[in-house]
């Protein structure tokens, strides 16, 4: 796995923070290969989350949506070492344990980047890098990948 999605980049993708935000999140997830991306368990939960509560999705509905992803994508579990992690994480750098739960599963997945607007842009532990896709100017090591994924 090259690159892990948070929960930001699903949520937009289903169109819940408008069209702009829909836009530019459906075309990074069509310019990445699927079989270089990995969703934490986590972003699947939140998304749900979202889906219901926030945009009053009905429940199938957003079941639905969640299904879809798990299927085009590798799904990576919460593991206990990634729980620790995430909270040693959380306490070094004043993060929320949830997003640093996120971050803790793409290092256990050996992914080098997470996709995410939660994080300081560029913030970079145990190897895994955090992209913000929507940034400008684009990070290197997302705009590599992107490259290397033309067609």
């Amino acid at each position: 796995m090259i690159a892990a999605l948070d929960t930001n980049i699903l949520v937009y993708v289903e169109g819940v923070n408008g069209a702009e935000h829909e836009a530019a999140a459906r075309t990074l997830i069509e310019r990445l290969s699927e079989r270089d991306v990995a969703i934490p368990v986590q972003a699947l939960g939140e998304l749900y989350n979202v889906l219901t509560r926030r945009a009053q999705w009905p429940s199938d509905r957003a079941r639905l949506a969640v299904a879809a992803w798990h299927a085009t994508f590798a799904v990576a579990p919460t593991t206990e070492t990634a729980m620790i992690a995430a909270l040693d994480l959380a306490a070094a750098h004043r993060l929320s344990v949830w997003d640093s739960v996120m971050l803790a599963v793409a290092a256990e997945n050996g992914c080098r980047l997470l996709l995410s607007e939660d994080f300081h842009n560029g913030f970079s532990w145990r190897g895994v890098t955090v992209a913000n896709p929507f940034a400008a100017p684009p990070n290197p090591l997302l705009d590599a990948l992107l490259s290397s994924e033309a067609p």
